[in-house]
């Protein structure tokens, strides 16, 4: 049982990070929303059939791959960052409490959709503005699960909206880092959704997505103490930069190149 204690609205709350048990597996609050997001997803992309040239039965075949290439290259990313927390392959395996890397999933989210619209002749740069509103949506209710785990925060902090945990150290009171990931991701989905209904050129919402989700998960990423690590360098703040200046590039050239 974890308990949360949040002062500005003088709430505490007690949370199992199991929701219930189905035949005697237990099903975890974490799974819960990424299958929501999953779902709520493939409901929207079913509404949005034939948007951008994009075919519901596409994506439908599409989806049997890149979701669990998606989870296995997640955890693969944050299981080489940080592979002194291990000592079987067994823990490796184990994600009940967490431990999926958000860049990880998409790098093989995005190499197994690049090479399934190579093989189906869609045009990537469409199928990825179709998807790609929905994926900041996923992340933004995914996030939630960190919350119930009482992972993914950030430093000690004395904001008004600070959030209590406790930790090894006992109670302590941090940036509620997941949340500021969360508020974030769900306005840039609502800024896709309105981009997407004036697109002015081929690619244009995943390379928005590129550079407002890097932008702002680099500060993000500064406040966090979970943070993976390449000797001093923090992983995603790395690779946030890295997929910042990719974005500038592209679009730059996809503009030029469109006109």
């Amino acid at each position: 049982m974890k308990e949360i204690i949040l002062p500005f609205t003088n709430i505490t709350v007690h949370i199992n990070p199991i929701a219930f048990h189905l035949f005697g597996v237990p099903i975890y609050w974490y799974a819960i929303f990424i299958v929501a997001s999953l779902g709520i997803a493939m409901f929207a992309y079913y509404k949005n059939d034939k948007k951008f040239g994009i075919h519901y039965d596409d994506i439908i075949d599409l989806s049997l791959i890149l979701i669990p290439i998606s989870f296995i290259s997640a955890r693969i990313y944050y299981v080489l960052f940080n592979l002194q927390s291990y000592t079987s392959f067994s823990q490796m395996l184990n994600i009940k409490d967490g431990g999926l890397a958000i860049y990880g999933g998409i790098i093989g989210g995005a190499i197994t959709a690049y090479i399934f619209c190579k093989k189906r002749n869609i045009s990537f740069l469409d199928l990825a503005d179709y998807i790609i509103p929905y994926v900041s949506l996923g992340q933004a209710i995914g996030r939630w699960g960190n919350f119930v785990n009482a992972e993914a925060y950030g430093t000690t902090t004395t904001l008004p909206w600070k959030m209590g945990i406790h930790t090894g150290e006992g109670l302590q009171y941090v940036h509620p880092t997941f949340l500021y990931e969360s508020i974030a991701d769900f306005l840039i989905f609502l800024f896709l959704i309105k981009l997407s209904k004036n697109r002015t050129y081929k690619g244009q919402l995943l390379l928005t997505y590129a550079l407002t989700y890097s932008f702002i998960r680099f500060f993000i990423e500064g406040l966090r103490v979970d943070s993976l690590m390449l000797g001093p360098f923090r992983i995603s703040q790395i690779v946030s930069c890295i997929l910042f200046m990719i974005g500038i590039f592209y679009m730059i050239w996809l503009k030029r190149k469109q006109k």
